[in-house]
């Protein structure tokens, strides 16, 4: 039985949601004057996800599904500064057959996280934010504004970006996304609807750029001033691309202009790399409540912390995280028939031998012949409520290459002055509880406040836990020296050293501190995840 969706719009992962006939973002939902203000609502941005949506964006927004491991650490410099290792995945052969599966089909991007100062973002407390030290851990009424850094990478196949993930046929590339929230929980304001129909994200602002080789971005990537045909366009020859199967150094550190993230191939020798200063177009949105005024402030991006730890979040979000990697999920379905001038699904959802009349949370959709590559016809949507897609399907990495993409192989972070340093604790965490409060329609009816109804694998539309859940395994084999590597997927046959416990890793459910919006510094708690914090790191790199 599928359940139609309940005021929910989609938002889904990498850069997604344009109508498959224009390949043009999504026409703006009532109360909001360009798509451009609903880049985070209405589907083509990936979007950190907030942990109270309602006051951010109405009843118009969806839940990400984001299962992340966190690290811990009380080395200077390791909120700031730090090297990853990782390994493309493969995908199996383009040709569509029964059971194949790809990396698009996963996930619309995988990224490492960290938490950076936005002095005109929530919660509107000051003006200033003092960038990498841990004096920024203070009650939440008296928190610097606070935005979240995603360097993410884009698998290939399916439909070009900026009206879905892919950018390329055959190859990946990756992007430098800070998300801000315009809003003052304290006071109970949002940035003016005029100023957010203006920019991208709207009351999520972001910014944007592809890494490239100059390391100058192809288009400017502040929210006021971003075009999706420029910006947002990956077919320039300046764009970083890389190949499935490379290896590639990662490596972010603060400088005096901003953070800086750096790609090296390790199989071509390519370097890509971007800073997000003033200088290179990155900049904030003023914050103002009311009124018409929309006014970008020029801005270097730094770092918000010197360590990691449970006191360097980011007080908006739903997750706990500061350093991070994270696996976007839930935001591909099939489709049997899309209607083109709407962008939804207009046959059956899901994939071969498990259809059903599509639903509500069916849109995004693309047709076959859009495709870069793989001819298949979907659906970007987010499969909240449904949890019926095929991130939710048994088509995750299990040894068969053949009909399933291999792994991304990531190591632990390294961090210290010379990136030696390993980093102590390493914590798993899903925010399906985010994802299942009854709101968004669905079999889910989790209570937030209690814990009670929440699962870690959610119902589907058909009132049954999903088929499938992933989740993380590490490896004592890598391509450089037989260090560990983590992954997420099935298990591996070969590869996996210890999957701690499959799906029951993520551990119990997470109470968190949030202001409550307009309660004048009030907080109250709340449950958006699971955690599990392993007391060590099991995978030093």
């Amino acid at each position: 039985m599928a359940m139609a969706r309940v005021t929910v719009a989609v938002a889904t992962g990498g850069v997604l949601g344009a109508t498959a006939a224009s390949a043009q973002p999504a026409a703006p939902a009532a109360g909001h004057t360009t798509a451009k203000s609903q880049a985070c609502i209405t589907g083509y941005l990936l979007c950190t996800e907030v942990q109270d949506y309602y006051h951010a964006f109405g009843d118009t927004y969806v839940g990400h599904d984001e299962p992340s491991v966190l690290y811990y650490s009380n080395v200077p410099g390791s909120g700031n500064r730090n090297t990853w290792q990782v390994t493309l995945p493969k995908d199996p052969p383009p040709a569509v057959k029964s059971g194949r599966s790809w990396s698009f089909e996963l996930t619309p991007a995988f990224w490492f996280g960290m938490a950076m100062c936005d002095s005109q973002s929530y919660p509107e407390v000051t003006s200033t934010c003092n960038p990498d030290t841990d004096a920024n851990i203070t009650p939440l009424a008296q928190h610097a504004g606070t935005a979240f850094m995603e360097l993410q990478f884009y698998p290939p196949g399916w439909v070009k970006q900026f009206a879905s993930s892919s950018c390329d046929a055959r190859d990946w590339c990756a992007a430098l996304n800070i998300d801000s929230l315009s809003q003052d929980p304290i006071n109970g304001t949002n940035l003016n609807s005029t100023c957010q129909g203006e920019i991208l994200g709207g009351t999520e602002y972001v910014n944007f750029a592809f890494l490239t080789r100059s390391g100058t971005p192809i288009g400017p990537p502040n929210p006021l001033q971003f075009d999706p045909a420029t910006s947002g366009n990956p077919t320039r020859p300046d764009v970083l691309f890389m190949r499935p199967g490379d290896h590639i150094s990662v490596s972010m550190h603060d400088t005096r202009h901003g953070l800086q993230t750096v790609l090296f191939d390790r199989n071509t020798h390519q370097v890509g790399s971007m800073t997000a200063s003033a200088a290179n177009g990155f900049g904030q949105i003023q914050y103002a409540p009311t009124g018409t005024s929309c006014t970008e402030i020029p801005y270097d991006f730094h770092p918000m912390y010197s360590t990691s730890g449970p006191g360097t979040r980011v007080p908006w979000t739903a997750h706990s995280y500061n350093i991070a990697f994270d696996e976007e999920i839930g935001h591909f379905d099939y489709c049997s028939n899309v209607d083109t001038t709407t962008g939804n699904c207009a046959g059956l959802e899901g994939a071969p031998g498990d259809q059903e009349p599509a639903d509500g949370d069916d849109n995004a959709c693309f047709p076959a012949a859009d495709s870069l590559l793989v001819q298949v016809s979907g659906c970007n949507g987010t499969n909240v409520p449904g949890w019926d897609g095929t991130s939710y399907l048994p088509l995750w990495p299990d040894g068969n290459t053949k009909l399933h993409p291999t792994p991304a192989l990531f190591s632990s972070p390294l961090t210290g002055p010379f990136f030696n340093r390993n980093y102590s604790t390493a914590l798993f965490e899903s925010d399906t509880p985010r994802n299942e409060d009854p709101s968004f329609g669905g079999f889910n009816n989790c209570n937030r406040s209690t814990g009670a109804g929440c699962t870690i694998v959610p119902n589907t539309d058909d009132n049954a836990p999903a088929t499938f859940y992933p989740f993380y395994s590490i490896t004592r084999s890598s391509p450089f020296g037989g260090s560990c590597r983590w992954f997420i997927g099935n298990d591996v046959p070969g590869l996996t050293a210890n999957d701690f416990g499959g799906v029951t890793q993520y551990g119990t459910l997470f109470p968190q501190t949030f202001l409550v919006f307009g309660g004048a510094g009030a907080t109250h708690t709340v449950i958006d995840d699971y955690q599990n914090n392993l007391g060590r790191n099991p995978c030093p790199a």
